[in-house]
């Protein structure tokens, strides 16, 4: 214990120091984290933040639950009320699954050892951050948006396959076995009986705890930024990487040192890799890599938003590494398959409302398509 305080005291102090030393570095870096909030993370998650406030106050969590058990149980061994964090966190990506699960568990809605499954496989980057940023803006191929969301998803979808076998205990038999929309409709009336705030306060509670809670993941972007700025600087992240050149002799420095820095910062280590490789397939692997495993600036932000909880952390670490191992493997995979110009495209950046919009439009669009699938598989089960 004593010498984690005197760790963390250390640390604090080089950061500090590094801090008023490099007062230009610090700052340009701080814009460029907040820079990349306003135009990827804001639009993809400050409306579904919003609207995901506002169906949990309606009951549509526990409307979902009851057409949706019958799925999720024998799948993903989790009640159906996580559908909604499963299409929440595909739509919007982090740290949104992280936020809905935490706010199940507070609520009771899920055990302890279902919140960590659920956490374990609802955390992606954005759909506009994958089509927008990295396909379009940093490949200059938007095509490519197509392979690297499908491997990120189904990779993340295989992950919670796999976690249905962790800590497994026996529970009872549901009498309720197949879904009934008479019943999830009267699930959603109870629900909305016990919530006795009216229209207005619920919209501007919702409102007003989604600009906090966005908020908070750009005061993390921007402090990680300044962090990964600062290590480059004092050359740390070109020491590892020297390091580990020493071990695999097979992987050029420069890769190295991009994917050091994809593992502190997602967005940071897309774009130096994108720089770093020339080939179009170890382009398309290093990015499913670095995506599916997110990065500790993401690490950070699941942390504190699941402190309020008992969940643990250490599941969401594991099934981060898996699934970027699964996204490799799949992006790989999909690029076989696929079409993919190999000619050079001028990548152009586009204005920030575009990119708004695009990253608006795109999460819409898998929102929507999340919700037909879920009420597709409800009616299919209810029919059988």
């Amino acid at each position: 214990m004593y010498m984690a305080t005197v760790a963390r005291v250390f640390a604090l102090s080089l950061l500090a120091l590094g801090m008023f030393i490099y007062p230009q570095e610090v700052l340009s870096s701080a814009g460029g984290g907040l820079t990349l909030w306003w135009r990827f993370v804001l639009p993809a998650l400050l409306p579904f933040f919003i609207l995901s406030e506002l169906l949990m106050a309606a009951g549509f969590v526990h409307f979902l639950g009851v057409l949706l058990e019958s799925f999720m149980r024998p799948v993903f061994r989790l009640p159906g009320k996580a559908a909604f964090v499963v299409a929440m966190g595909y739509t919007s990506g982090f740290p949104m699954g992280a936020v809905l699960t935490a706010r199940l568990r507070q609520a009771g809605e899920i055990t302890r050892v279902e919140g960590e499954r659920l956490l374990a496989f609802t955390n992606n980057p954005s759909p506009g951050f994958m089509f927008g940023a990295v396909a379009s803006g940093m490949l200059g191929k938007p095509s490519l948006g197509i392979i690297l969301a499908s491997a990120i998803y189904l990779a993340n979808l295989l992950v919670g396959v796999l976690f249905r076998f962790y800590r497994v205990t026996p529970r009872p038999r549901h009498t309720n076995r197949y879904p009934s929309f008479k019943r999830a409709w009267q699930e959603m009336k109870d629900a909305q009986s016990k919530d006795n705030r009216p229209l207005g306060r619920i919209l501007s509670d919702a409102i007003k705890q989604s600009i906090t809670t966005v908020l908070m993941v750009a005061g993390f972007m921007a402090f990680f930024s300044v962090i990964l700025r600062l290590l480059n600087i004092w050359h740390f992240t070109e020491f590892l990487a020297a390091l580990i050149h020493v071990v695999i002799k097979v992987l050029p420095l420069p890769i190295l040192h991009a994917f050091l820095n994809g593992l502190f910062e997602m967005t940071l280590g897309c774009q130096g890799t994108i720089q770093a490789v020339s080939e179009l397939n170890y382009q398309v692997a290093l990015l499913a890599l670095l995506m599916g495993w997110s990065g500790l600036s993401v690490f950070a932000q699941v942390a504190g938003f699941i402190s309020e909880t008992d969940l643990r952390f250490a599941p969401f670490v594991v099934a981060r590494l898996l699934q970027g191992i699964f996204a490799l493997g799949l992006s790989q995979l999909f690029l076989q398959v696929a079409n993919i110009p190999t000619s050079t495209l001028t990548v152009q950046i586009p204005s920030s409302s575009v990119l708004f919009w695009n990253t608006w439009q795109a999460s819409s669009m898998v929102f929507m398509g999340m919700m037909t699938l879920l009420f597709a598989l409800a009616l299919l089960r209810q029919s059988r």
